[in-house]
């Protein structure tokens, strides 16, 4: 049986890269990925922690979460996707504001 430890530091490691990708790219399709990417790395934190107290409340926070990141998901490219049609473009550092 794998120790718990392993999954956190698993699960620390994803989230360090996934804050990186968000915190250094400019593309938003690497950002929401980047998110994901963090997200599914709480998930693994929550079911490790709930198995090793023997518990459904993990499982419980993990299918919320990823309730959440599918609407995220949904409502992120459907922006970006408008976002391309008017500007042509999908910089960040460009978007600094949602004017027409």
């Amino acid at each position: 049986m794998v120790p718990v430890d392993y999954y956190i530091a698993l699960s620390a490691i994803l989230f360090v890269i996934g804050s990186l990708g968000v915190l250094s790219r400019r593309n938003p399709l690497i950002i929401f990925m980047s998110i994901e990417l963090m997200l599914n790395a709480a998930n693994l934190a929550f079911v490790a922690f709930a198995r090793m107290y023997d518990s459904f409340s993990g499982q419980i926070f993990v299918f919320f979460v990823i309730a959440v990141a599918a609407a995220e998901v949904a409502v992120g490219l459907a922006l970006i996707v408008e976002i391309f049609k008017t500007r042509k473009n999908i910089n960040v550092d460009e978007m600094n504001s949602l004017k027409g």
